[in-house]
């Protein structure tokens, strides 16, 4: 696909056929819902985790990153789809996910991959941002290791917080798609 903006509608058209669901739900949040967004069906599809790469790169191509990755296991699949795509254009970018906790056998990690310094340039991903709460459980994780990201992406923002919270820590959220985005189609 050619420009940002058609691949932008193609993904909005995968999340909207595939992936939206009006149905009570209750989020990982706690909050209920009366719509679902499974992002599992679209990053862990071909055509839709190449297109949220694409567009992530994109958003952030004149920051200068040099990692990027996020909360497991929002992000594992997008996480590898960024390294490819990154290598692919000449720029790769050290990619990471973080996990809830630090295993508890072997290195012991909480954040898997290349090592990151506190001179990486660092953008957080996650699918779907709703308080934030796995951006700022990322952010607290980043502040114990002497880390900061000042950007982070998601697929979509259901605009319940997340942006605000993340905003209250010195992050900004960017988002692919807003929730309101989502409902017209």
């Amino acid at each position: 696909m050619n420009s940002i903006e058609q691949q932008r509608k193609r993904l909005l058209e995968i999340i909207t056929k595939d992936a939206y669901f009006r149905e009570k739900i209750i989020l990982s949040s706690g909050k209920e819902s009366d719509f679902y967004i499974d992002a599992r069906l679209v990053t862990l599809n071909a055509e839709g985790v190449y297109l949220i790469a694409s567009i992530m790169l994109d958003m952030v191509k004149n920051d200068g990153i040099t990692a990027i990755g996020g909360p497991t296991l929002g992000a594992d699949p997008m996480v590898g789809a960024l390294g490819v795509l990154s290598f692919q254009a000449g720029h790769p970018v050290k990619t990471f996910i973080i996990r809830k906790e630090a295993k508890k056998h072997g290195k012991q990690k909480q954040i898997e991959g290349p090592v990151l310094t506190a001179q990486d340039h660092i953008i957080l991903i996650d699918d779907v941002a709703t308080t934030g709460k796995a951006f700022l459980q990322s952010l607290d994780v980043f502040d114990q290791m002497g880390f900061k990201a000042k950007k982070a992406i998601c697929i979509v923002d259901r605009n319940e917080g997340a942006r605000e919270a993340l905003a209250a820590r010195g992050c900004e959220l960017l988002k692919i798609f807003d929730i309101n985005e989502i409902h017209k189609k």
